[in-house]
């Protein structure tokens, strides 16, 4: 009997995608490209959301530091999302796989008839094969840079937006760290993984820490709250370590890696 085939969103960070230069990280992204493909190959539908376009652009600028200003940090992501989506169309392009670009803010998933719309795209994209890649539309909003009114904190909140938008069966979150630890493991030697949280309740926030990588915007936190946006509409989302993307094909086996969030069914 075959194997059940699946709607999957995996998203990658900017800690994964750039080196400590704040480069792009060439062999990372290609093999991700390759992962991705055959689990395309496998038969399961995939959906990228990828961070990184303010990085990359800053450093492809040539900026110093990164941008404080916001007409900068827009400036930086609009040259950032054109070098990550000519990288992944040469990289998916090995694999004889189309992909396709959509970026997204807060009124596209707030108004009924641009989320309706929105949702009509991912289902043509997905039904003729292409693997959509998605970002937020930093060189136009604001708000999903650093508003206090944004609506998806970091991309991890996206791609649960987008999870429960394409009424995904799983929600794979790549970070720089292995999954949920019952403290801090950068902090704490003696830090234990926590290997399944089947219910994401104060005494689970109260774990998690603030800020992340240095590259990155989002800490543990957001990565909850991303889990609970997509568990309470019953979908299982795993948080594992993004460092080598072919820990993909054991998460999609079920096998248990990192933490599994349990989705309410």
């Amino acid at each position: 009997m075959a194997a059940k085939s699946d709607r999957i969103v995996i998203k990658v960070g900017t800690s994964t995608l750039t080196n400590e230069l704040g480069n792009s990280n060439l062999r990372t992204m290609e093999k991700l490209a390759m992962v991705l493909s055959d689990i395309q190959n496998m038969g399961h539908e995939v959906i990228l959301v990828s961070s990184g376009a303010i990085a990359v652009g800053a450093n492809k600028m040539h900026l110093k530091e990164k941008p404080k200003e916001m007409r900068m940090k827009q400036a930086a992501a609009a040259v950032g999302q054109c070098t990550n989506m000519f990288l992944y169309d040469k990289f998916f392009g090995y694999y004889d796989k189309m992909v396709g670009q959509i970026l997204l803010n807060a009124d596209d998933i707030k108004e009924e008839e641009k989320k309706e719309n929105l949702s009509n795209t991912f289902s043509a994209l997905l039904e003729q094969g292409v693997i959509p890649i998605v970002n937020e539309n930093d060189s136009v909003s604001y708000k999903e840079i650093e508003s206090e009114e944004r609506l998806f904190s970091d991309n991890d909140v996206l791609s649960a937006v987008v999870a429960v938008l394409c009424q995904a069966d799983k929600l794979i979150i790549l970070s720089d760290i292995d999954g949920f630890y019952d403290k801090d493991p950068r902090l704490f030697k003696d830090a234990k993984l926590i290997e399944r949280i089947d219910v994401i309740d104060d005494a689970v926030y109260e774990l998690a820490g603030g800020a992340g990588s240095r590259r990155g915007t989002g800490g543990m936190r957001t990565k909850l709250q991303a889990a609970d946006i997509a568990t309470a509409q019953g979908i299982d989302t795993v948080v594992t370590n993004g460092k080598d993307p072919a820990i993909l094909f054991k998460v999609v086996a079920g096998e248990s890696v990192g933490t599994l969030f349990k989705g309410h069914r």
